[in-house]
């Protein structure tokens, strides 16, 4: 059997495992293993084994992962979030759809320090649906915000599916941190511009408006949030200055938001070890599945796949455009039935190499697969975020509802996807900047 066909069988056999239920980390590792000892032999697979999982995790750079997971968790639970959410609140309660771009805002801002979206939708879900059911606000849309919202913690650093991306294709993470935070800006912009607009062209999606707040309860309000401002610049700040690596940002970080919870008076010791419980699952989960990847991803290049595959396209004179724009399909139609790691880690292996050897820049390929991981996490059925909506709403919103609601989000990350696609300076002028060219 050719490079090609043996490659494009592992890749059909990895998915439909993962479509069937088997884990993600198993199918893929099981794959690899079995295409390794194909290729090689007894000795390769031995080698692979007993080498990569090891060498491969035996990177301080790894280190990212479980601090900014702990960071995110400690914040949350010393009750940054819902600081964050109160003042925003307590500004825009006036202003028709308040509720919404609360809701974006928040999100935005919390995503600076958590990198997961699921947690995001999970948080925001208990903090925000209860007040829009209050205000009678249209619980579809109220539940696709939400979930369209947590979304943001991809693109906005620090961000664990950059972090897995950075750490599959050997690129640099902070210029991928640094990369996301101009189309991460731009997200949210454009969430608040389009609620601004649907709340007056359909009025009963937000037919309330809060109490208005004095000036003193508003002052009070943003005094509370000083906490998860000073958690935000040191290490947003710290990693775009330079003068914190990403590695040691999130170590950082997660020692401030403990200090934050011990402060508060929350910090208590079944807490913290709760937290550590939660980071652990979490970061084992994620290094499964990075395990499962890496072996998978030595397989396709000892079959020389990689390199068949690249060189067929480049003698098939298919226009890179044309490359693109097949990746961008496929990945939407597998965002409908997959989750977002599964998504990253079976195709990143083979399509960074594809793309960097047509001449794609690989940072700013890499927002666009973030972008496109953004859509899968709220695409119908199989959407993580849409899960976690459902799981903490309970009984308070429909499936139905939430996929009619998370519809117009759909359609406005499409046409983000779209600009940022065609404009590169978007995600790459800022990291020239820092690091330069």
């Amino acid at each position: 059997m050719g490079s090609l066909a043996l490659g494009g069988l592992a890749i059909g056999v990895a998915l439909v495992l993962t479509l069937i239920g088997v884990p993600v980390a198993s199918a893929l590792g099981l794959v690899g293993l079995a295409g390794l000892f194909m290729v090689g032999g007894q000795t390769l697979l031995a080698s692979s084994a007993e080498t990569l999982v090891y060498n491969a995790l035996n990177q301080y750079s790894f280190i990212v992962i479980p601090t900014f997971v702990l960071m995110g968790i400690l914040a949350h639970r010393a009750g940054v979030t819902s600081d964050l959410y109160e003042a925003f609140y307590r500004i825009l309660a006036r202003v028709r759809g308040s509720l919404f771009i609360v809701t974006i805002l928040s999100s935005a801002g919390f995503a600076t320090i958590s990198g997961s979206t699921v947690v995001s939708a999970a948080v925001f879900t208990r903090l925000s649906l209860p007040q829009m059911k209050r205000f009678n606000y249209d619980s579809g849309v109220g539940a696709g915000c939400i979930a369209a919202a947590g979304t943001f913690a991809s693109l906005i650093p620090p961000s664990m599916m950059m972090v897995i991306y950075a750490l599959l294709t050997g690129e640099s993470i902070g210029r991928l941190f640094v990369a996301g935070v101009i189309p991460g800006i731009f997200t949210a912009i454009a969430y608040v511009v389009f609620v601004f607009i649907l709340v007056r062209v359909r009025p009963a999606v937000a037919p309330e408006v809060g109490r208005a707040f004095s000036t003193q309860e508003k002052l009070t309000a943003l005094t509370r949030t000083g906490p998860f401002l000073v958690l935000a610049a040191i290490v947003v700040g710290g990693i775009y200055s330079g003068l914190v690596a990403p590695t040691a940002a999130g170590a950082i970080g997660a020692l401030g938001a403990l200090g934050i919870a011990v402060w508060r008076g929350v910090g208590k010791p079944k807490m913290i070890r709760e937290a550590l419980e939660e980071t652990a699952v979490s970061s084992g989960t994620i290094f499964l599945v990075l395990i499962g990847g890496l072996l998978f991803a030595r397989f396709l290049v000892y079959s020389g796949f990689i390199s068949e595959l690249v060189d067929a396209i480049s003698a098939s004179g298919i226009a890179p455009w044309q490359v693109l724009l097949a990746v961008v399909i496929a990945n939407l139609i597998l965002g409908m039935f997959m989750d977002t790691v599964s998504i990253t880690v079976v195709t990143v292996p083979f399509l960074h190499p594809i793309m960097v050897g047509l001449g794609y820049d690989p940072i700013w390929f890499g927002i666009v697969l973030i972008k496109l991981i953004e859509i899968s996490a709220i695409t119908p059925p199989v959407g993580l975020n849409l899960f976690a909506v459902m799981a903490s709403a309970r009984t308070e919103i429909t499936s139905r509802e939430l996929f009619r609601g998370v519809i117009p989000f759909i359609c406005v990350e499409l046409v983000l996807l779209t600009i940022i696609i065609a404009l590169p300076k978007l995600s790459l002028w800022l990291p020239e900047q820092v690091y330069g060219p």
